[in-house]
């Protein structure tokens, strides 16, 4: 397939003909060209006809003028590229080439506006930029120069003087407002493209905030339900520990009747209905009384004393287990240390022992199953060296850690 281009090597660019090629290599040194199968892209603005040769070029367009719809005619325009370099005419060709139009007449720049192109220049535009702006807007006006400049500035001849045929060169008409007018017009331009470029960077600005308000209202957002998720988790979770709690106090309580059952079995009873009602209280002193009543076992009596003290603050689980630990430390002190007065002797107003074990109901009553006994108007409690029973000791040790240990003890 014929090239339809040609691709510089050194930048990339793609260019449609040989004198674009060669006007290329004078602005940028580049040597390196080679045929390319590429079309050179033409975009045309449907709203003023201004052809642009790539997507930023078309971009900037939209930017600057608001015409946002582009017509591809890209295959439209290629052609296959000759790669002659155009000669040019010698005298003799010149000669036979007079009767007919020829393409090598002499070209020079155009003639513009001098006043125009001086405040063109005043203001900072290069003498090629201001020339061309001049020559393509007819020398109309100076605001049409700059407008013709700022939509045009991509283009790749911007800073190239144009040229024009020497019978085609047009003579400058006669500038129509004088040079205060042109420098207030001037001012009035550059003070417009102030005021553009300020409202531009503001409406920039909106658009960040407005994109750091979105992304922290995602954030929260995330951050709720993320919380959310994980009190539902741990709902289910304390759920499901219930439920596997209730589950251990029915075991319990099935073995409970089993046991009361193999009692009653072994003490010759008949099995007790599931449906019957209970006795009253007369028939049950009866049968009490039938039976032969055992005392009480200091461990039994010290049972009974921990699960009372439970049920009485069933509510907080967290003190009930400070108490019992606090005895256990006050029981183990007299066990390992019986000479010593001051581990039998316990000040009933100190505050420590008020919270932990004083101010509970069945607390001091466990220290006199001990052997403890109130004196010196009740402001202690006194354990004498005589009274000190290793065997009560150690039973209550006993005692305490299971009630420490057993997550069921004082349940049922």
């Amino acid at each position: 397939m014929a090239g339809v281009s040609l691709k510089c090597g050194d930048c990339g660019a793609l260019l449609k003909s040989v004198e674009e090629a060669q006007e290329h290599a004078e602005l940028t040194s580049h040597s390196n060209f080679s045929e390319s199968t590429e079309a050179v892209l033409n975009l045309v603005c449907t709203a003023c006809g201004k052809p642009c040769r790539s997507k930023t070029e078309s971009d900037l367009h939209t930017k600057r003028t608001g015409h946002t719809e582009f017509v591809d005619k890209t295959l439209e325009a290629a052609k296959p590229i000759g790669l002659e370099v155009p000669k040019v005419a010698t005298d003799a060709e010149e000669a036979v080439g007079a009767g007919s139009t020829s393409q090598s007449e002499e070209m020079v720049v155009p003639e513009v506006d001098k006043k125009l192109l001086e405040e063109l220049e005043a203001m900072g535009f290069p003498t090629a930029r201001a020339t061309r702006a001049l020559h393509f807007t007819g020398n109309t006006s100076l605001e049409a120069a700059v407008n013709w400049v700022v939509e045009h500035e991509a283009d790749p001849d911007i800073d190239q003087l144009p040229m024009v045929p020497v019978n085609k060169n047009v003579e400058a008409p006669k500038p129509s407002l004088t040079p205060e007018e042109m420098k207030l017009k001037a001012q009035e331009l550059r003070e417009r493209a102030r005021k553009k470029k300020e409202e531009d960077d503001k409406r920039m600005e909106r658009e960040r905030e407005k994109e750091r308000i979105r992304a922290g209202k995602e954030l929260l957002e995330a951050k709720r339900i993320e919380e959310e998720n994980e009190r539902k988790r741990l709902l289910a979770l304390r759920k499901a520990e219930k439920e596997e709690e209730k589950r251990a106090r029915e075991k319990i309580r099935e073995k409970l009747e089993e046991d009361k059952a193999e009692r009653r079995r072994r003490l010759g009873l008949p099995p007790e209905e599931p449906a019957a009602v209970k006795p009253s209280a007369p028939v049950v002193e009866e049968r009490k009384s039938s039976l032969p009543v055992r005392p009480a076992t200091k461990a039994e009596q010290m049972r009974e004393c921990l699960r009372s003290l439970k049920q009485n603050h069933k509510d907080d689980d967290a003190k009930v287990k400070r108490a019992f630990q606090t005895l256990l430390t006050y029981v183990g002190n007299v066990a390992r240390n019986p000479d010593e007065e001051k581990f039998r002797k316990i000040r009933l107003n100190n505050q420590t022992f008020q919270d932990r074990v004083g101010s509970l109901r069945g607390g001091v009553e466990f220290f006199e199953i001990c052997g403890f006994e109130k004196v010196e108007g009740d402001q202690f409690l006194f354990l004498s060296r005589d009274k000190v029973d290793m065997q009560v000791l150690n039973s209550a040790g006993s005692e305490l850690n299971s009630a420490i240990n057993n997550p069921f003890f004082g349940v049922l």
